[in-house]
């Protein structure tokens, strides 16, 4: 029997997650993976466990808003990924540009 791994959401790296704070949109999060409710995210910045954010989700031409909860910060200091689990989606909408 061979396992798989479940199948992302989309193309992580098509995948952009913003911070939101005091209205305004912080780029900081670059995705690696986005599966169902699981984001693994690299940052600059180093959250606390248990810390919430809210987050600006842009994916395939829609966007929407979460809360994304850390859970874990996995590997070396250089190569740090952080897991997020993401509630409180709201329903995905088309991007307006412009």
């Amino acid at each position: 029997m061979v396992m798989t791994r479940p199948a992302a959401l989309g193309d992580a790296a098509s995948a952009r997650m913003l911070v939101q704070d005091d209205g305004k949109l912080h780029d900081v999060l670059e995705v690696v993976e986005l599966v169902g409710t699981i984001a693994r995210v690299r940052s600059p910045f180093l959250f606390e466990i248990g810390e919430e954010l809210s987050v600006r989700i842009e994916q395939a031409g829609a966007v929407s808003e979460a809360k994304a909860r850390v859970r874990a910060h996995t590997g070396p200091a250089e190569e740090r990924v952080t897991e997020l689990e993401l509630t409180a989606r709201s329903e995905p909408r088309p991007m307006v540009n412009g």
